[in-house]
């Protein structure tokens, strides 16, 4: 009797989980059935990854760990499909490769659209994850055997969870770029209206006031050499006016001459001679001593002093606005040429003010911690010697330009006028411009009042107002001794409650820094105070002298102390 035939999809033989011929098979209570092996190792995994239970196939959510019951009838039916299989292999028909197959099977489900397998006409319900490919069951039992399987639907879930966080780091992606996008647009305008605003509001300005003052430079240089035309034009015509007078009185004298050479008596010629010789000698003797000053020195020394700023001027202006130019395109690298270049070049300039000067006895090799004992600040000791062109006419400078005091009453008529002289105060500047990076000098002082100062090259020598005073304009810094300490910079004074308690001062200058500072100096340092300020050229000690004062400087070289 022959064998019935009975049609089965044995799709429904493989178990979802693992992909193969249900071993063991049990049905837990949505019905599903699996291998008893795979069906509790999926439910180990959901309690302890998800803590709740579903269903591999359906997806259904269990309220407990379902009991899986074993399916005796459907472990006859696989028992029965490996019977009928194991005949089909004795018989030998013919049949595609499994690679093939199982390839021609992934490619009709994929490109057919069909759930079928092409070869076994099975659902495609299974992913192989080590060949990434989508099969059914019978594949998997022939050709996948000891690969990872999967079912599609876990598979599709997991695909989907990785879907989702990559949709999410899109959409985060695009809403940062464009944030960037807007932030573009945004610098862009901004960086626009800066244009203009920087063009207008800070270039023209501030270019337009840099004239300005330049302009107000120019007409104060312009009042300067018409005070330099008065003064000269007066000395001049004044001159003028006595050598006319005593050119009509030597004409007169010279007939008086020519009618005494021309007389005949003896007598009346002796007589007249005797007057007429003195007249002769007092005259003679007044030319022989006449001033013979050149009335165009002071244009001369303004002429020197423009042509020398205005090449200063030039070259930090070239300077600057070539340094301005990279400064958008120079990073760290630039901006560390730029300050080594600087460094060369203050170095360069420190080392011309010391030959050019006469400073002895600085060391340059930089420090970073300021001097603190008298040992250590006297590294920086300088050389320095008081100009007698441009001491007040009270003033008599001694003991090899070291030394000033205030001169007898009865040698005033004989100063001789220099150009560069102060006028109207009792003061006196050094020869040597400080511009060094760090100077240090001392001084003693004998007598109650007396003023310790640094001033610029160009200060007013001339005038009566406080243009002309040690610590009352913007060119001088001046440290005041009296009842007590006080310090003036621009006429505004700060007093200090230090009194005087010692004749010898010591001034130290980081020209470099902006910092002046005031010492009293003893077996000590005594600090006074410290002046914070930009110096924008050479430095020129300076000193006021009180009655019955003098001022001497200290020599600070070995042989010195």
């Amino acid at each position: 009797m022959a064998e019935p035939r009975i049609t089965l999809k044995t799709s429904r033989l493989c178990c979802p989980v693992c992909g193969e011929l249900l071993r063991n098979p049990a049905t837990i209570s949505c019905g599903h059935s699996f291998c008893t092996r795979c069906i509790h190792n999926r439910l180990d995994r959901d309690e302890r990854k998800y803590r709740a239970c579903s269903c591999p196939e359906c997806g259904h959510k269990f309220p407990s760990r379902p009991e899986p019951i074993k399916n005796t009838a459907l472990a006859d039916l696989v028992r029965d499909m490996e019977r009928r299989g194991a005949k089909r292999k004795d018989s030998g028909p013919s049949m595609q490769t499994p690679k093939r197959a199982g390839l021609r099977c992934m490619e009709t489900g994929t490109s057919s659209g069909s759930n079928l397998c092409v070869s076994h006409s099975r659902p495609l319900d299974i992913y192989c994850c080590t060949d990434e490919q989508i099969i059914c069951a019978l594949c998997a039992s022939a050709e996948h055997t000891g690969h990872t399987i999967g079912s599609v639907g876990e598979e599709r879930r997991r695909k989907q969870t990785e879907l989702r966080d990559i949709q999410t780091k899109s959409k985060r992606i695009l809403q940062e770029q464009e944030k960037k996008c807007k932030n573009m647009v945004k610098n862009l305008k901004l960086i626009q209206e800066e244009e203009g605003r920087e063009t207008q509001d800070y270039c023209e300005t501030v270019l337009a006031g840099i004239i300005d003052s330049l302009q107000r430079h120019y007409m104060s240089v312009r009042e300067l050499i018409r005070g330099h035309e008065k003064e000269a034009a007066a000395q001049v015509q004044s001159s003028l006016q006595t050598l006319q007078v005593k050119m009509e009185e030597m004409k007169k004298r010279d007939a008086e001459l020519d009618r005494l050479a021309q007389t005949d008596s003896d007598v009346h010629f002796l007589q007249g001679w005797s007057s007429m010789q003195r007249l002769c000698k007092k005259d003679h003797l007044h030319h022989l001593h006449e001033d013979s000053e050149d009335p165009l020195l002071p244009f001369e020394f303004t002429k020197r002093a423009v042509n020398q700023l205005g090449k200063q001027l030039e070259e930090f202006c070239d300077r600057k606005f070539a340094s301005l130019s990279q400064t958008a395109d120079g990073g760290e690298q630039q901006e560390s040429e730029e300050e080594s270049e600087e460094d060369d070049m203050q170095q360069r300039c420190e080392a011309s003010n010391t030959q050019s000067h006469g400073l002895s006895g600085v060391n340059m090799t930089e420090h970073n911690v300021e001097p603190k004992t008298r040992a250590e600040f006297l590294q920086y000791a300088c050389c320095l010697s008081l100009d007698p062109t441009t001491a007040h006419e009270d003033l008599v400078i001694s003991a090899g330009d070291k030394e000033v005091r205030l001169n007898p009453s009865e040698f005033k008529s004989q100063a001789v006028r220099y150009p560069q002289r102060f006028i109207h105060r009792r003061q006196v500047l050094c020869r040597e411009g400080l511009q060094a990076e760090r100077c240090y000098y001392e001084i003693e002082v004998e007598g109650d009042k007396a003023e310790i100062a640094l001033a610029y090259k160009g200060i007013d020598r001339k005038s009566f107002t406080q243009r002309s005073a040690f610590g009352a304009n913007a060119n001088s810094w001046s440290l005041d001794r009296a009842a007590n300490y006080s310090v003036s910079h621009r006429a505004d004074s700060i007093q200090l409650k230090t009194c005087p308690s010692q004749r010898r001062l010591g001034v130290y200058l980081n020209f470099k820094e902006g910092a002046l500072s005031f010492y009293e100096v003893s077996d000590r340092m005594m600090f006074l105070y410290k002046v914070d300020a930009e110096f924008t050229e050479p430095l020129y000690p300076g000193f006021w002298l009180g009655q019955k004062c003098c001022i001497s400087i200290c020599d600070l070289t070995p042989d010195g102390l």
